[in-house]
């Protein structure tokens, strides 16, 4: 009986911790923070940015280009749930771009497709797009000290 008990708590306390986060940050992000997409290291990466914030968290981004566009992205955080939403959204934004069309991607441009974050977690966003700018430029870089 103890058991059922405590199991319900459990289970409450979870439910009340979703439907929180879901309302302040919305349906969007709520599923991102559930199932993180394109979380993990490439191998060998083409491109590698490595950012951390004020706020102590570190955004790192991994792209690999083939045809001159990103075949595929990936990123790791040691941060809060915001800067995995943020890593992963700006992980999927790269997919199918070209390094013209990777400089588009912006803290705002992460943020609107999320339909915002509260004010304390926007910085996440930032730090996201600070962190792709810094693998597109190791890209570029070693793309022209190559060519």
């Amino acid at each position: 009986m103890a058991t059922d008990n405590f199991d319900k708590l459990v289970d409450d306390l979870q439910n009340q911790i979703f439907e929180e986060t879901k309302e302040a940050y919305g349906d969007v992000a709520f599923q991102r923070w559930l199932t993180p997409l394109y979380k993990g290291r490439i191998d060998l990466p083409d491109g590698y940015g490595r950012v951390t914030g004020s706020c102590g968290d570190t955004i790192e981004i991994f792209l690999r280009f083939e045809n001159g566009k990103v075949q595929e992205a990936s990123f790791e955080t040691d941060g809060c749930g915001s800067s995995t939403i943020c890593g992963s959204f700006t992980a999927e934004l790269a997919i199918g771009k070209t390094p013209d069309d990777l400089a588009d991607i912006t803290g705002e441009s992460i943020l609107e497709i999320l339909g915002g974050l509260p004010e304390e977690d926007r910085h996440c966003a930032f730090l996201a797009a600070n962190a792709l700018r810094e693998a597109l430029k190791n890209y570029m870089q070693r793309f022209h000290r190559e060519s």
